[in-house]
């Protein structure tokens, strides 16, 4: 069932936005070529805990990882490794955060030292759609203007959106109706209602569309073993223009970060 917040509850979402963003900023800080995804968690998990909130990824259904870290063809879910990065990987961080009992959410992915010119043209294809889809997220339009207006974008460029996987609502729990797909058709879908809290996440392939989910039950792979890039943003719907609760402020004005 599809609800509104409180202001009360928003502001207590947007803490957990901010939280968010900044552990993300932190982890991105630390990317690198030869820098373990393990550690880019362990940075994550202790940020978020030093400020009093908790890592909801770690065990929800079973996820071993304080975050996910997905590298190169892995759409989502990647799971933290010992092995290195490397020079022209890319790897996005997803995190969720559990604080003052309701819920953050935020994706970002970063470049590992310096990255091909094809590479950098998806990030900044997947980022710029987010965006797009940010800007169909008003009050009285559908889900499906969102999607309609990501996938517009992205197949524009020849990429691929990806199907099986999409954004959804948040609040006090990490996912919560409705299901925010980066698809579809204008004014199709459920509507969209002043103060409904939802993520918008683009999953981006450089090439075919179809995924395949890997044998260690969690990670999502791009089935032609193409890039991908996933970003991510937490926004309340509210008339005229959505408003952001997340931020990647921290991280594009960090001149220590690389995007």
């Amino acid at each position: 069932m599809v609800k509104s917040k409180t202001e009360e509850e928003i502001e207590l979402m947007r803490e957990n936005g901010i939280l968010v963003s900044k552990a993300l900023a932190e982890v991105g800080k630390a990317v690198a070529p030869g820098v373990s995804t393990k550690e880019l968690s362990r940075i994550a998990e202790t940020f978020i805990r030093d400020n009093g909130a908790i890592p909801s990824s770690l065990g929800f259904e079973g996820f071993p990882a304080a975050i996910c870290t997905s590298v190169n063809d892995v759409v989502v879910h990647g799971i933290p490794s010992d092995e290195p990065l490397k020079e022209g990987d890319i790897v996005t961080a997803d995190i969720t955060t559990l604080y003052k009992g309701y819920s953050g959410d935020s994706a970002y992915t970063f470049p590992v030292g310096e990255v091909s010119p094809e590479t950098r043209r998806l990030l900044d294809v997947t980022k710029a759609s987010l965006y797009k889809g940010i800007e169909a997220a008003v009050a009285g339009a559908r889900v499906g203007d969102i999607g309609h207006a990501v996938q517009s974008y992205v197949e524009s460029f020849g990429y691929s959106v990806v199907r099986e996987l999409e954004g959804h609502g948040i609040g006090k729990g990490m996912h919560e109706d409705p299901g925010v797909p980066n698809f579809g058709l204008p004014g199709r879908g459920p509507k969209l209602i002043e103060g409904m809290t939802i993520c918008i996440e683009p999953m981006v392939i450089a090439g075919g569309r179809s995924v395949y989910l890997d044998r260690n039950g969690w990670s999502v792979h791009s089935a032609d073993r193409s890039n991908t890039a996933h970003y991510e943003l937490t926004v309340v719907v509210r008339k005229g223009r959505a408003e952001q609760l997340s931020t990647f402020e921290f991280i594009e004005k960090d001149p220590a970060i690389k995007f």
